[in-house]
């Protein structure tokens, strides 16, 4: 659902301040990624390749967007690591999927059988 707000002039903005190269590029190159792998998962099409795409996706975002151990700030500390084990967590499951597939009730198990 955070997907399109990698198209917005905020969140570029913000990217940039990070320290993100090419941040008008990289940002809403990220959220292609972010949507298309999270439709592709939802809806059971190439669940797999989705998944890298997430994993890709997360890859990229989560050591670049949630650096906590530069940040000096206890409450901004505590904040952007609970955001980058949550990214952490979901590139692991992500990792799952790409490895066991999304399981016998999604779209791709249904074309299989056709």
């Amino acid at each position: 659902m955070s997907g399109p707000a990698y198209f917005s002039h905020q969140t570029i903005a913000f990217a940039a301040s990070q320290g993100v190269l090419l941040a008008a590029i990289a940002v809403p190159f990220s959220g292609v990624l972010a949507i298309l792998g999270g439709l592709s998962v939802l809806f059971g099409y190439r669940p797999r390749i989705g998944a890298w795409l997430i994993v890709l996706f997360l890859a990229g975002v989560t050591p670049m967007m949630h650096e906590f151990w530069g940040v000096t700030d206890p409450a901004m500390h505590q904040m952007q690591m609970i955001h980058f084990m949550k990214n952490l967590s979901m590139a692991g499951g992500a990792l799952v999927i790409s490895q066991l597939g999304t399981g016998p009730w999604s779209l791709s198990r249904a074309q299989r059988s056709v």
